[in-house]
């Protein structure tokens, strides 16, 4: 099992992080056994699921390769179906060389009804959309002029360069599944079949959504197994557990963490406690074995601390990680 981070990259006006702030933070992160980074991507403020939006995270993840050393760099998840697949398959692939192949590409439909809007890109259509946007960028990645004919893409003898330097492409993670509360996030999502779909058919590793109970994970674990078999996949398929965090000293009580989670949630205490990642290190590191438990084992566990003040990162290093592990 590996960790990760997922950063807390919030654009905060003059309050966002500095470069040089994130750049600290994350050598700290490689010295302390960190294995990759990774950023959410929302273009809007999505209340009240989220009090705050996020600093774009190719041109984020873009500067934080020049300020890291080993850690791989990536999106967990970034909205496929809002971006043209030709140009995401150019500006990915660009990030891939300039960090020295390090790029994990985590990728989701979205959820936020107005962001489709704005960009005129229907949102029923996004699961679709999805499918041909991944179909794209990785003939794109993997070969020169390249064919494709689809229901909202079409293109002939095409050739996109740079490659990325990882071959056929970079870890491709897909986040979806069940998850309690859809109505908190504008969704009332009632068949996931679609999503448990496409992770079988294109995921290097799938991302449950970090609200989801271990029996929501295990249900949904059982239906990639069996789509899987049908599309006929060969290579296995990892996973990842990721959540926001906030560690409590002993003692201390939950609602010390309330600042740093108002920072970007709309959501209140109790929500922190029951969905996130809120308590002290024992309290934490069981709640992440058991959806380690009921996956039968994990690849990945990406932690999200909720600033770039290194504390939460020393306490994640020091009294969660090692029980992990």
């Amino acid at each position: 099992m590996r960790f990760g981070l997922r950063l807390p990259s919030f654009a905060l006006g003059p309050k966002t992080a500095s470069l040089h702030e994130m750049g600290t933070y994350l050598r700290r992160a490689e010295d302390l056994g960190f294995e990759c980074a990774v950023s959410i991507d929302h273009l809007l403020l999505t209340p009240p699921a989220y009090a705050c939006t996020w600093l774009e995270p190719v041109a984020l993840l873009s500067a934080l390769a020049g300020v890291t050393r080993t850690i791989r760099l990536g999106a967990m998840v970034l909205v496929l179906p809002l971006r043209n697949p030709v140009y995401f398959a150019k500006e990915w692939a660009t990030l891939d060389v300039l960090s020295g192949g390090r790029s994990i590409l985590g990728v989701g439909v979205g959820w936020h009804e107005e962001e489709f809007a704005l960009m005129a890109s229907p949102y029923r259509e996004r699961g679709r959309r999805m499918d041909e946007g991944l179909e794209i960028v990785r003939a794109l990645w993997a070969r020169d002029r390249v064919t494709y004919q689809g229901r909202f893409y079409q293109f002939k003898d095409l050739t996109i360069e740079p490659k990325p330097l990882q071959q056929p492409h970079p870890p491709i993670w897909i986040g979806g599944g069940s998850q309690p509360f859809e109505k908190v996030y504008g969704q009332t999502v009632t068949n996931i079949d679609p999503v448990l779909k496409r992770i079988a058919r294109y995921a290097d590793s799938w991302v449950p959504h970090s609200s989801a109970t271990p029996e929501m994970v295990r249900g949904d674990w059982e239906k990639i197994l069996s789509f899987s078999a049908q599309v006929g996949r060969k290579t296995p398929l990892r996973k990842v557990y990721s959540n926001f965090t906030y560690v409590l000293r002993r003692g201390e009580r939950p609602e010390a963490a309330a600042p740093h989670f108002k920072t970007f949630s709309g959501m209140d205490l109790d929500y922190w406690r029951t969905y996130y990642l809120l308590g002290e290190a024992e309290e934490l590191v069981e709640r992440i074995r058991a959806r380690v438990e009921a996956l039968g084992g994990m690849d990945w566990v990406v932690l999200n601390p909720l600033s770039f003040d290194t504390e939460q990162l020393e306490r994640l290093a020091t009294e969660v990680l090692p029980r992990l592990a």
